[in-house]
């Protein structure tokens, strides 16, 4: 299976080029300031795009699904769609896993304190993941800053040190966008919009 990859496209999906593929994964901030017009925009132009199966999860900027019932959310989501909020979906044998949680800064949606908090999230994570989705990076992945900090999670890291999933997907550090392998595990930031949120970074594609 072809898997196409993007993230952080801030209401600019529209000028995106994709290429052909079987599942596109979406890993969050589909939105600029997660109103349910931007919402309902990204959905609209997400359901009609030409791939088997469709999967997104929301970033920290996507606050309507954070400010929204579960059931609400539902309603707005088309049937051909897999959103994923710390919850699981299993495509032809390969096990996904998508949560919106990012480390805590400057309160922006889906934030978690470091530590116990955050970490309570992360063991939700089933040990049999093939591809896991989170919406930030692990520490040391992906993760630099333009002021050259690592800003990933910590805990995220020893969580996907201990499964070891086949590939581990998340945006959020625009700066960051790449790919890097270690050990079992491949990396990938595709945050498509740079850190100026100029759309320069084309999506990410790898077959599984």
């Amino acid at each position: 299976m072809k898997f196409v990859i993007i993230s952080d496209t801030h209401g600019q999906h529209k000028n995106l080029t994709l290429p052909k593929g079987d599942v596109i994964i979406h890993a969050g901030d589909i939105s600029q300031r997660g109103k349910e017009s931007e919402i309902i925009d990204f959905l609209n132009w997400f359901k009609d795009l030409d791939f088997k199966y469709k999967i997104f999860i929301a970033g920290n900027h996507d606050f309507f699904f954070e400010k929204t019932s579960e059931n609400d959310i539902q309603k707005i989501i088309p049937e051909n769609i897999i959103y994923l909020c710390d919850s699981g979906i299993e495509v032809e044998n390969i096990k996904i896993w998508g949560s919106p949680i990012t480390p805590w800064f400057y309160d922006w949606a889906f934030n978690r304190p470091r530590g116990a908090q955050i970490s309570h999230h992360w063991q939700l994570i089933p040990i049999d993941t093939d591809i896991l989705i989170t919406h930030g990076p692990a520490f040391g992945k992906l993760d630099k800053t333009t002021r050259g900090e690592n800003v990933g999670c910590e805990d995220l890291l020893h969580i996907i040190e201990s499964i070891q999933p086949k590939v581990h997907i998340c945006g959020h550090i625009h700066e960051g966008y790449g790919q890097t392998t270690s050990s079992k595990t491949k990396f990938i930031n595709a945050s498509v919009l740079d850190e100026k949120y100029g759309l320069t970074n084309p999506p990410i594609t790898f077959e599984l």
